[in-house]
């Protein structure tokens, strides 16, 4: 018999939001996918507005329940996507390394989410995922974006949604800082 933990304690059950933005095409939804479901979801079908999935899991035998946020990244659902903000815990923000334009738009994600975040902190939960490092054709270098998310205190992820790689760690890692928030 595997050792187990602490029982989960089922009345302190939290439940976060968590919401994913980042330019159209990074691979929010195959993100979440591969995190929620464990699979690679090759639809590139655009995410309309935003969409919601759900997934249990114990941080320090606290059993929380996240809800996360996918949203459309195209420029059309910026207004719409930025309704879904609201009451949000976590925000994790998505890029493609493979797509220079797709990282430079992160501070314009980063400043929207904040703007609307009420009260504005400084330190809201908050992770950056460098998504398809599995993809040889890469633009932006570990260095660049560690350096960006340094300089603004945000834990950087490379991942790969295709090969679930550092998927789970990042999810979990904002997790863990909302529910110390």
């Amino acid at each position: 018999l595997a050792p187990q933990g602490p029982p989960m304690d089922a009345s302190k059950k939290v439940d976060l939001k968590i919401i994913i933005i980042g330019a159209l095409g990074v691979g929010k939804t195959s993100l979440l996918h591969q995190y929620v479901h464990k699979t690679f979801y090759e639809d590139y079908r655009t995410t309309l507005g935003a969409s919601i999935l759900t997934k249990v899991l114990a941080v320090d035998s606290t059993p929380l329940k996240l809800q996360i946020w996918d949203t459309g990244g195209q420029e059309r659902f910026r207004s719409m996507v930025s309704t879904f903000y609201k009451g949000s815990d976590g925000c994790m923000l998505a890029f493609d390394v493979t797509d220079r334009e797709s990282f430079e738009a992160l501070d314009n994600w980063r400043d929207d989410f904040l703007d609307k975040v009420i009260p504005r902190e400084q330190d809201f939960p908050m992770v950056v995922l460098g998504n398809k490092i599995d993809l040889s054709d890469r633009q932006v270098p570990k260095e660049t974006a560690s350096a960006w998310c340094k300089e603004k205190d945000i834990p950087y992820f490379e991942v790969s949604a295709k090969n679930n790689i550092n998927v789970a760690e990042a999810f979990e890692t904002l997790a863990k800082q909302a529910l110390s928030t």
